[in-house]
């Protein structure tokens, strides 16, 4: 995924028609003279993409076409049910409210947004909105929408009810603008109609119109060349205005890393306009969605679609060989030849970076030093041929090769122990205890083994005359929140990516100061926010090369992976598309 001088055949949205070309840079500055600065950012990788992709289970084709995304299914059987198996429960089914990928696949099938990704890509294309253009300074965004559509309560979706999405996102106040709550809205948007929180940044939106019932005009604090991108995100999902007042989507209680969801919206009643809708859902067992038979589009091929929650990956794999589940996310690499033998095993579109973070309060990772002993004393390439699957890479930088702004001429941090030890004695540090921790009860596409992970690099750090503690705890909440409060030093962590753009990688780490990280650098974060809001893509990818190199330089801890995770299918199945942003799409599937 990537844009400037980076692409060979590209799509980009005039109104919600896709051109395709080599002159991509050349089309954008005209865009940008026409004040049509339409996905500036949201498109796919680097290398030679076309308009169809054939995707192993069942050989499915998927063309993208002007006016959206229509996918074929290859002579598969029509109704059924489908058992996908999942890493756990959804947290709630209100995309306004989660950041995970568990929670977003059912949301995805469940609601629509304004605008999606086209099937195996990050190109963008029509969803609730058929056409969209920009006014001139990139202020204002006016949106056609569909006409015809209902949500699942039978109440009309309109022009009316975007508006109401939007500001009920911007209105959120008191534990809806923490982070844990409302994560996408603060990263993409940046702020609230009331900012609590002295600190917080103006946000991205400022109002909506409803020109008509088919014609929502959004209107932006400045322009912004990811906005577009951004509303792909199942997070920006439309819900029916009716169904979010009645079912009390907003009465959240709790703290903010432990939110309580009192009402029952998200639970019991998540009203979208997708193509399939909530049957039942009990929660550690399974989660039952249903075929909307009133859907504007082309109806589900499945009767039902189940999302069964099974605690690991060979409990996973176990379902699939005994008929329990017909497919299933995150196959362990060592998994991956076995079953290719009877299953059909796809690969997801690398997407995605595992690192080693560093918090900056926490000495000795104070000491810039010590920093680079540490990424130097990392095995990284052993790592990566032991661990991973074919088609995994050892990453340089925070964000994958096939994003523009990547940057081939980054500080480089071979596997050099001698080089470490310099270090160390350079950085005068006496103190080297370290502690270091791993998560435990979770496989991530970029983390398949966590404590494999951990112990490769744990012995690679003493090696060097690091004093490593271990540390673990389990990945969700007690792991992420510990991390994300700043309450841990070194530690594994990892990214998978929503759309396409830098912004949603070196954004989302470094364009704001973080618990996590433990450091502020005024001139990044401005640099980085200046980056993610230039129209021209030229100029936005010398910038983000720049930028990648000076995160680097200081190492605010060390990129180890991009993976092209592994699913897995029953034979029958066929139709599944893997999307590099998990934005797949069940109603296209058939399982018979």
């Amino acid at each position: 995924m990537g844009l400037g001088s980076l692409y060979h055949i590209r799509f980009v949205r005039i109104e919600g028609e896709a051109m395709t070309g080599r002159t991509k840079a050349t089309a954008l500055a005209t865009l940008v003279a026409l004040g049509i600065v339409a996905a500036a950012c949201g498109s796919s990788s680097k290398k030679s993409d076309t308009t169809t992709t054939t995707a192993a289970a069942g050989g499915a084709t998927t063309t993208a076409a002007a006016g959206g995304a229509t996918t074929t299914a290859a002579a598969g059987a029509k109704g059924g049910t489908l058992v996908f198996g999942t890493s756990r429960d959804p947290v709630v089914l209100d995309g306004a409210f989660v950041s995970d990928g568990e929670s977003l696949r059912p949301i995805k099938q469940i609601f629509e947004t304004m605008v999606t990704t086209a099937p195996g890509s990050t190109d963008i294309v029509a969803a609730l909105a058929e056409k969209w253009t920009a006014s001139a300074d990139g202020m204002a965004w006016t949106f056609n929408l569909r006409k015809g559509v209902k949500f699942q309560d039978a109440t009309p979706f309109n022009a009316a009810a975007v508006c109401f999405n939007f500001d009920r996102w911007y209105n959120f106040t008191g534990l809806l603008q923490s982070a844990d709550v409302s994560y996408y809205w603060g990263t993409i948007f940046g702020g609230y109609a009331k900012n609590e929180d002295s600190k917080a940044p103006v946000s991205l939106y400022k109002s909506c119109e409803a020109k008509d019932d088919a014609t929502a005009v959004i209107n932006l604090t400045s322009p912004s060349a990811a906005f577009l991108a951004g509303l792909a995100v199942p997070a920006f999902s439309i819900a029916s205005p009716d169904a979010l007042k009645k079912y009390e989507a907003d009465k959240v209680s709790g703290k903010s890393d432990s939110p309580s969801f009192d009402g029952t919206f998200g639970t019991e009643h998540p009203i979208g306009t997708g193509p399939l809708k909530l049957d039942s859902w009990v929660k550690g067992d399974k989660l039952t969605l249903v075929r909307n038979d009133d859907y504007w589009g082309d109806k589900s091929l499945l009767d039902k679609v189940i999302f069964k929650p099974l605690k690991d990956g060979p409990s996973r794999r176990q379902a699939l060989e005994t008929g329990e589940i017909q497919g299933y996310d995150l196959v362990a690499p060592a998994d991956v030849a076995a079953l290719s033998a009877k299953y059909n095993v796809l690969q997801r579109p690398a997407f995605n970076v595992g690192y080693v973070g560093m918090n900056q309060k926490k000495a000795p990772l104070d000491n810039v030093k010590i920093r680079q002993a540490i990424a130097f004393a990392l095995n990284r390439p052993a790592l990566v041929k032991a661990k991973y699957p074919a088609g995994a890479e050892v990453a340089t930088q925070f964000m994958p090769p096939d994003l523009f702004g990547w940057s081939k001429d980054v500080p480089k941090y071979d596997y050099n122990p001698d080089k470490a030890k310099q270090l160390i004695k350079d950085s005068g540090v006496t103190d080297l205890t370290i502690e270091f921790w791993y998560p435990t009860n979770v496989s991530r596409p970029y983390m398949p083994d966590p404590e494999a992970n951990f112990t490769a690099f744990k012995t690679d750090l003493e090696a060097v005359g690091f004093k490593v503690v271990p540390k673990s705890a389990p990945w969700s909440p007690d792991y992420l929140n510990a991390v994300n409060a700043g309450n841990v030093s070194l530690y594994l962590l990892g990214w998978t990516g929503d759309y396409g753009d830098p912004d949603n990688f070196v954004g989302v780490f470094f364009r704001t100061p973080q618990d996590a990280w433990g450091f502020s650098n005024q001139e990044l974060f401005d640099g980085l926010t200046k980056a993610r809001d230039i129209a021209d893509v030229a100029a936005r990818t010398k910038d983000y090369v720049d930028l990648n190199n000076k995160i680097m330089e200081f190492v605010p801890g060390v990129p180890y992976v991009h993976t092209k995770p592994s699913l897995a299918f029953d034979k029958k199945v066929k139709g599944f598309v893997p999307s590099p942003v998990q934005n797949e799409d069940f109603s296209k599937v058939s399982f018979g």
